[in-house]
């Protein structure tokens, strides 16, 4: 069996090793910091046996997919303490994300004494250094499994599992968590976290469902790169819109008008009216034409767009829908149908495209109330909205045009920083509504 390292470099076995043993013929301190493998570009626990010819790649804390595997296994060291300081607590989700962690639990909120008494329990469980081992269960004994130790959350992701699926457990000392992995080969790799925050989060992510508590962390190998991440988390507060906008006098909320209404203020609104005749004399200097549409609509326009059947649950909708003779109305959350019946209103030749139309819309949105936020989450908001009819072959030179705007409205306002950090989150294989191909039409353009 030949294994060819990320440097280039080969190792040959005459028999399977797990990627940890690999790593530790390369080097046991290799082995020490190992977090994860990845084989032929794919993610795979340090436990995971390879039996044939592959390249790998030993991952580390330094190593984003690594780091990803080191904070995976600390959600899992919280949400051991939990269930050691408060055993009636229920066990739901644990991933890590980009900026840590989070573990769902359906249990009592958390004030922040109880998170600093979880993170002490956690501290006494990362020093046991118990093993984490990975194990096995056919479908109907790993429901039977978590039934016995009252998970109904486990439970039921079991059960939506395929039914050829790996059922895979991970067990530390008297923990055991239902989970795919990958995770560290023990507790005692984990230098240095900090519990953050503690919110509600529906199951699944959907209202329709139980409000569970959340518990969000962060962990680092180093102490130095957690203090360094903490202070920046408090220079954000810091810098937060939320409350510097309330101090400038720029907008303000009130409880009687409700969540995610938020109030300009006479200097937001200048703010905002001088933004808006700038982005507007743009772009008609760009050839767009001034639409202005309603705020509400029939259902039936909804029902055409589609918009009905897959975005109902986020519009506020007016009347009873019950009652075969009465209107229903929605406001409008986009403003698309609205403006392409601008465009319907006349017939038009292949020689009036392409035709772009733009409109500074006030959009409302049925959002949870537990997501707003200032005014990056609200419930009415307003924006520059086009829409764009063209030929096939117009379509390469307007969307270059579209790109060219959006780039040109985010350097002015010095956003230069977020455009580079959300390409660089840009998720290139979830595709699944894309036309076209992604290097062609997005990333080149921008660049």
């Amino acid at each position: 069996m030949k294994v060819i390292l990320k440097d280039g470099s080969e190792k040959e076995y005459d028999k399977a090793m797990s990627v940890i043993d690999i790593a530790a013929d390369i080097s046991e301190g290799l082995a020490r910091v190992a977090c994860a493998g990845e084989i032929d570009g794919k993610v795979v626990d340090l436990r995971t046996i390879v039996e044939k010819d592959c390249e790998l790649n030993i991952l580390t804390a330094n190593d984003e997919k690594g780091l990803a595997a080191y904070r995976h296994t600390t959600s899992h060291v919280l949400a051991q303490a939990v269930k050691n300081l408060y055993p009636e607590a229920k066990l739901a989700i644990g991933p890590s994300i980009d900026t840590g962690f989070y573990y769902d639990f359906e249990c009592s909120s958390f004030s922040r004494e109880d998170l600093d008494k979880i993170e002490a329990e956690m501290k006494k469980i990362i020093k046991e250094g118990n093993r984490l081992e990975r194990f096995t269960l056919p479908r109907k004994e790993a429901i039977q499994f978590m039934e016995d130790r009252q998970e109904p959350y486990k439970v039921e992701l079991i059960k939506d599992l395929p039914e050829n699926a790996e059922i895979s457990f991970y067990r530390q000392g008297d923990f055991v968590d239902l989970c795919a992995g990958p995770h560290l080969m023990s507790t005692k790799p984990i230098k240095a976290f900090k519990l953050i925050s503690s919110s509600g989060a529906y199951w699944r992510g959907s209202e329709k469902n139980k409000m569970l508590t959340r518990i969000y962390g962060t962990a680092f190998l180093k102490k130095e790169e957690l203090k360094e991440y903490l202070e920046y988390l408090e220079n954000i507060k810091k810098r937060d819109h939320n409350k510097l906008g309330r101090e400038m006098e720029l907008f303000t909320t009130v409880d009687v008008i409700g969540q995610g209404l938020p109030l300009l203020m006479p200097k937001g609104t200048k703010m905002i009216q001088t933004l808006q005749r700038w982005i507007e004399d743009e772009e008609e200097r760009r050839g767009y034409m001034r639409t202005k549409t309603p705020l509400m609509a029939k259902k039936d326009l909804y029902v055409i767009s589609d918009h009905w059947g897959h975005y109902k649950e986020g519009m506020f909708v007016l009347g009873d829908e019950e009652d075969t003779n009465a209107e229903v109305f929605a406001l409008r959350p986009m403003t698309c149908p609205f403006q392409y019946y601008v465009y319907k209103a006349k017939q038009k030749s292949y020689r009036d495209l392409p035709c772009r139309y733009g409109e500074t819309s006030t959009l409302f949105r049925n959002e949870d109330s537990g997501e707003m936020h200032g005014l990056t989450r609200v419930r009415q908001f307003t924006i520059s909205e086009g829409h764009l009819i063209v030929t096939p072959e117009q379509i390469e030179e307007e969307f270059k045009g579209c790109v060219d705007l959006a780039k040109y409205c985010l350097t002015t306002l010095g956003l230069e920083e977020d455009v580079t950090y959300r390409l660089s989150k840009w998720d290139r294989n979830n595709q699944e509504k894309y036309l076209g191909n992604d290097e062609k039409y997005f990333k080149s353009y921008w660049d």
